[in-house]
């Protein structure tokens, strides 16, 4: 094949080289617009995986990179006079420059032809090309030129950074943070050759303008940011090779996807994008140059694969982006997770959190790096970190015990002190006879007080027939029913150490419908089981299918709200620990607050301020008559996911409106209150607005949303994120799901029900024994592989 690559960085390179060392017959060519040898920036730093991937595909290469590459395993944090550090992270540091003389000089020696000082305007300057690998970088004027084919997503970040170098060494991989009258900057430091580090400076747009950086030029910038990290810096200077910018040297990150990786154009050339080309990475990660490389390197996989001919290069391509985009978004991910955790922490962490937990947030920032795997790689700095939190949280760790994981730690609140972080979420059972609690949920609620968890929540408890979701689930308006609530929450004190909460709400709209095996959201049937429904404005949930609501009058919400108070009332008397008002999921008081569903033209509509109004009457009223000493909650949906819906940083606003109601927690759900909902799912998915809620409101907040495991929790737990854990569906397949989680990691101090406790040896043994037979499997693979 004839192949032209566009661009010669890393990725470009690394691709030329790869290919004909595989086949020498290619006839292959790298155009770079600059001069031999030539470049820009300083370090690119990579991770020790990426070094192990590389040795497999090109040893000669990956030797070289060895002996000219710095590699350190700590970062050090320095912040608010505190200087912390953590091991066992793995990192390799060049010299961009170094590392693209060493990738030109394999290609020359494989007879790779370089071509240097060439501007390409497009590709069709390659007529008889087979294939052509845009490699172009982050401007691609390939990609530009195609724009309409290859779909791109260009978002350009609010930060300002400058890429400088110093002579300063530094050992480890340096965070640096300093505060101004203006706001914070930071500093990512690492070293790559004997003589030099790199060194980026940080910082938001709105403090760059304040300290007039948009009108400094590259000096004036380097002075004021030697001034700025002096006693750092010590006497040395920071410098830039960036002199071919033009006015300010301070840029902002674009982030790059692409929705098509390659076409075949007007010659008949295949055309792929390649690196930064077609998807970019913040440095807050160092994975921009690793995504380059071992796009390179699977690229090359597939040609091997398939057959590295003309012919298949359409097979090829396709594969190619059908499964490298998989890992190049994964990997774009946590680089954006890590980024926007630079991009916020002056605001939501730095003034917020103190150094130890600081450090803690910012090495779990892109959510890669989880609790446990920080135990593997620094377990000493861990468990200093552990007995840091249990003791601030006045958990006393005698020396030479092991401290308690994060999710185990105690939280108080008003006169109220949960044994752990883990809650179980208020999960609707639809098993309700008239709304009244009987015997299915004395036994569901009863098993998992006993599954270890420090509260347990009943389901949404309506305090009217009409605010029930379904005729399946529970309510909170006559005597049988409280009498059914006082057996469930009086069983669970006098068998377990479990604290027992309440939910009440209104399902305003979304009331009468089908139990969920039934249908969910959808009325009743037959039509004349349906009972009449109320909101906050007339509205129907399911366009065409769902009744259409009637707005609720001035008066029906002064009975609805002195309903409220007496279920308040009645859940005190009940002997519940705890009460939390449910204002999310677009039941009646989520309809108030989202403008969605919210169309009044009286004082209740309008402005978040007046949608906010009937809400916090009735939280106001019920805080008024629950006692003192126990806590309230409220449960918000975050976001509404609909453009022209609540915003995360709306539920900031609406957290500060509750908190001076009188909350003193924010259960941190989001969304189904519009079925033209988009979440984005995955891993932890809704914990990243618990935080930001905790941070910027100033209130404690308990996470939810597919948190499975003990390592999630303590992550959230450990990292401030958020004070309790909320576990929904887990605890329906698990109802001891937080002594099984305690057995898994290890944790044996945890008391289990006396009935059970000839099962708490069994699972330890269990898990204990799957530990030992993975550790020596992996040992046995490790000795293979040095053999």
């Amino acid at each position: 094949m004839k192949i032209v690559c566009i661009g010669g960085g890393p990725g470009g390179l690394y691709f030329a080289l790869l290919m004909k060392q595989r086949n020498p017959a290619h006839d292959i060519t790298v155009v770079e617009r600059n001069k031999p040898y030539d470049t820009f920036g300083w370090g690119v730093v990579f991770s020790d995986a990426t070094m192990d991937n590389m040795r497999q595909w090109d040893k000669p290469t990956a030797d070289a990179i060895q002996q000219a590459f710095n590699h350190w395993d700590d970062i050090e944090l320095l912040f608010k006079g505190e200087v912390i550090r953590s091991g066992g992270h793995g990192f390799v540091g060049i010299g961009r420059k170094k590392l693209l003389n060493i990738l030109q000089a394999r290609c020359e020696q494989l007879g790779v032809k370089l071509v240097f000082e060439t501007e390409v305007a497009s590709d069709l300057d390659y007529p008889d090309a087979d294939l052509i690998i845009a490699s172009d970088g982050v401007n691609s004027r390939i990609r530009t030129l195609h724009q309409d084919r290859f779909e791109p997503e260009l978002v350009v970040r609010p930060n300002r950074f400058i890429w400088l170098g110093t002579k300063k060494q530094y050992d480890a991989f340096t965070f640096i943070f300093e505060k101004t009258e203006h706001g914070w900057f930071q500093a990512h430091i690492y070293k790559f050759d004997d003589e030099t580090s790199t060194f980026i400076v940080e910082c938001p747009e709105h403090v760059w303008l304040a300290h007039g950086l948009d009108q400094a030029g590259p000096d004036e910038s380097i002075a004021f940011c030697e001034k700025l990290f002096a006693d750092n810096l010590q006497g040395e200077k920071l410098m830039s090779n960036a002199r071919h910018l033009r006015g300010s040297a301070w840029i902002n990150f674009t982030r790059v996807k692409c929705e098509h990786w390659w076409l075949k154009n007007q010659n008949g050339a295949h055309v792929v994008l390649l690196g930064d080309a077609v998807h970019t990475a913040h440095f807050a990660i160092g994975s921009g140059t690793k995504l380059a490389l071992e796009d390179a390197i699977d690229l090359t996989r597939k040609f091997i694969e398939l057959g590295d001919g003309a012919g298949q290069i359409e097979d090829v391509l396709t594969t190619y982006q059908a499964d490298r985009s998989v890992e190049a978004l994964r990997l774009q991910n946590a680089a954006w997770n890590a980024m926007e955790w630079f991009e916020v922490c002056g605001e939501r962490y730095c003034d917020q959190l103190e150094p130890p937990q600081f450090m803690y947030s910012m090495l779990t920032r892109s959510q890669r790096i989880s609790h446990e795997n920080l135990r593997l790689r620094d377990k000493a700095w861990l468990e200093g970190y552990e007995r840091w939190l249990a003791e601030r949280d006045g958990v006393a760790v005698p020396a030479g015990q092991t401290p308690p994981p994060p999710m185990f730690l105690p939280y108080t609140v008003r006169g109220l002190t949960l044994k752990n972080r883990v809650v179980v979420s208020p999960m609707a059972q639809y098993s309700c006879v008239e709304g009244l609690p009987a015997d299915y949920h004395l036994v569901h609620l009863g098993a998992r007080a006993l599954g270890g968890a420090g509260m347990v929540f009943a389901e949404m408890t309506c305090v009217t027939p009409e605010g029930r979701i379904t005729p399946g689930c529970p309510g909170l308006y006559n005597a049988e029913q409280k009498a059914g609530w006082k057996r469930i929450a009086d069983w669970i004190h006098a068998h377990s150490d479990a604290k027992f909460a309440m939910q009440l709400g209104h399902a305003g709209s979304k009331a009468s419908t089908r139990v969920a095996w039934e249908g969910t959201d959808l009325p009743l049937e037959p039509p004349s089981a349906n009972w009449p429904i109320i909101g906050a404005s007339a509205q129907q949930y399911l366009p065409g299918v769902s009744q259409v609501s009637k707005e609720i009058s001035r008066d029906e919400m002064q009975a609805l709200k002195q309903r409220f108070v007496e279920a308040a009332q009645d859940v005190s008397d009940i002997g519940a620990d705890w009460l939390e008002l449910h204002c999310a999921h677009g039941y009646l008081l989520s309809e108030f607050i989202s403008p969605l569903t919210n169309q009044r033209s009286d004082e209740y509509g309008g402005s978040l301020q007046n949608r906010l109004r009937y809400p916090i009457e009735v939280f106001k009223a019920m805080r008024a008559v629950w006692p003192a000493d126990k806590p309230m909650s409220v449960r918000i949906s975050a976001t509404d996911w609909v453009e022209g819906g609540i915003t995360p940083a709306d539920a900031v606003e609406i957290a500060k409106a509750f908190k001076a109601a009188g909350a003193d927690l924010v259960d941190c759900s989001a969304g189904q209150v519009s079925k033209d909902e988009k979440p984005v799912y995955g891993r932890m998915w809704q914990t990243p607005f618990a935080d930001r809620v905790r941070q910027e409101a100033g209130i404690a907040t308990m996470a939810v949303g597919a948190i499975t495991e003990a390592d999630h929790v303590n992550s959230i737990i450990a990292a401030g994120r958020a004070d309790l854990c909320a576990i929904a569906r887990p605890h329906l397949a698990n109802p001891a799901w937080t002594l099984s989680e305690a057995a898994r990691i290890g944790y044996t101090p945890i008391v289990w029900p006396k009935p059970y406790y000839q099962g708490k040896r069994q699972i330890e043994a269990l898990f204990e024994r799957e530990k030992a037979q993975v550790a020596a499997q992996i040992a046995q693979a490790a000795m293979h592989a040095a053999a």
